[in-house]
């Protein structure tokens, strides 16, 4: 019974945000010594493969060409005309190559290494400890967008839909749903000032900045919810919370733990401590028609079933669940 009209979806993910081109293995090598006679961006690839897979970095290749092509001023190696990949590289640029490969040897993942990564087609900033968008995630604005595109639009009104993105670290997904949504509004949340601030400065990079609220509030604190009263209920709730099962997080790639905010990961002993906050207050959040869109691992179908079948003054309706590209 939908008393609210509200639904809550869900894409599952995980599980514990391991492999992909995200997950990096971490460990305290020396700097490689200095290249001699190697000149070509083909050359310095088939080099820095080779160092990567001796020294073993997972996605060996994959590192080699982006750091040689970031350099080169290209964002893949694929992309760079034929003549730059054979003709010489100046003595800074292989001083460049080399000063960014030596910090991939010490397992620091490419997205901090370049300081920058698409998603969604948007270039945005990346700095640790800010959790680096996966994926899977661009997966979830895509449903958002799929179900955005069927909402029947109110007679006579020309507004797009009021988001709130919990947890907005980068600002990837928020950004995503403004670029492509043009008449919404996104209100912004995380507790972290470091995600507050990128996500700011990448909204300011893609002018975007004056669609969108960006407020430093921790969604487990009690009555979090009354600080976004003033702009009033909202369509969508959309997250990426932390979902990794405690239990899990010794589990994930070193250097994820070494880098990234493992608060970005820990969601509790079932992945649940943020995802209940969420849903527990989505009848103060959202309007009667409102969505909640979550990304979530795979055993969070059930418990969050189990968990809304305990709170029916919710009048929240698990409708959907979407398994991501990988199949989970």
């Amino acid at each position: 019974m939908k008393l609210w009209g509200q639904m809550l979806w869900a894409l599952l993910s995980g599980p514990g945000r391991k492999g992909g081109t995200r997950g990096w293995a971490f460990s305290s090598c020396p700097p490689h010594s200095p290249l001699a006679g190697l000149v070509s961006a083909t050359e310095l690839v088939s080099h820095w493969t080779a160092v990567f897979e001796e020294r073993g970095i997972p996605e060996a290749r994959e590192s080699s060409e982006y750091i040689v092509a970031h350099v080169l001023g290209a964002k893949t190696f694929q992309s760079l005309r034929p003549a730059l990949r054979t003709q010489p590289l100046t003595s800074q640029q292989l001083q460049c190559v080399q000063e960014l490969s030596s910090r991939r040897l010490q397992r620091m993942p490419v997205q901090y290494i370049l300081g920058e990564w698409d998603f969604q087609g948007l270039n945005l900033k990346m700095a640790p400890p800010v959790f680096i968008p996966r994926p899977e995630t661009e997966e979830l604005v895509d449903w958002v967008l799929e179900e955005e595109a069927q909402r029947p639009c109110a007679a006579g009104t020309q507004d797009g839909p009021l988001i709130l993105e919990v947890g907005c670290g980068s600002g990837a997904i928020a950004l995503s749903l403004l670029s492509q949504l043009p008449q919404s509004q996104v209100i912004a949340v995380d507790k972290e000032e470091a995600a507050i601030c990128l996500t700011r400065e990448n909204a300011q990079r893609l002018q975007l900045q004056d669609r969108i609220r960006i407020v430093p509030l921790d969604v487990t604190l009690e009555r979090w919810w009354t600080h976004l009263l003033p702009w009033g209920p909202m369509d969508l709730v959309v997250s990426n919370p932390p979902y990794v099962f405690h239990q899990d997080m010794e589990q994930l790639a070193p250097e994820i733990c070494s880098y990234e905010d493992p608060a970005a990961l820990d969601g509790g002993k079932e992945g649940m401590d943020v995802i209940i906050h969420i849903l527990a207050l989505a009848p103060q959040l959202l309007k009667g028609s409102g969505s909640v869109f979550l990304e979530v691992e795979p055993r969070h179908p059930g418990l969050v079933g189990s968990w809304l079948r305990s709170q029916p003054d919710l009048h929240l309706d698990l409708v959907a669940v979407r398994r991501d590209f990988c199949g989970r």
